[in-house]
């Protein structure tokens, strides 16, 4: 019996520029079972943020199969903050829940507390 919450098969993405094609990850497998705690280490530019970003719905694969056999939320920290700064911490808080219309009195009063345990 396969207990893997997430399966990764042949995972590839190509960009395009107008001189050539840069592979940015190519043939990229792997299995997440449940409860593992998993790190994707490389140099700069082999491709981690990519398969993240794909696994995220950031960016769309261009080959390979993911397989999702648990209802699983992903998402990650950039490596460089991505903060507006013409907003407050609270307000750059909330700004995934704004973009999805989730943003209730409930969720606002959620980041309140969440905030004050940092």
């Amino acid at each position: 019996m396969n207990n893997s919450i997430l399966e990764i098969k042949n995972l590839s993405k190509t960009y395009y520029t107008k001189e050539k094609e840069i592979k940015a990850i190519k043939n990229i497998s792997f299995d997440v079972k449940d409860g593992d705690f998993i790190s994707i280490v490389g140099p700069s530019g082999c491709g981690k943020s990519t398969i993240l970003s794909i696994l995220s719905g950031i960016l769309k694969k261009t080959s390979g199969d993911i397989i999702y056999n648990k209802k699983i939320k992903t998402g990650y920290m950039l490596q460089e903050d991505a903060l507006f700064p013409f907003k407050t911490v609270f307000e750059n808080s909330c700004l995934g829940l704004e973009i999805e219309k989730k943003l209730t009195k409930e969720n606002k009063k959620n980041v309140v507390n969440l905030l004050n345990t940092v």
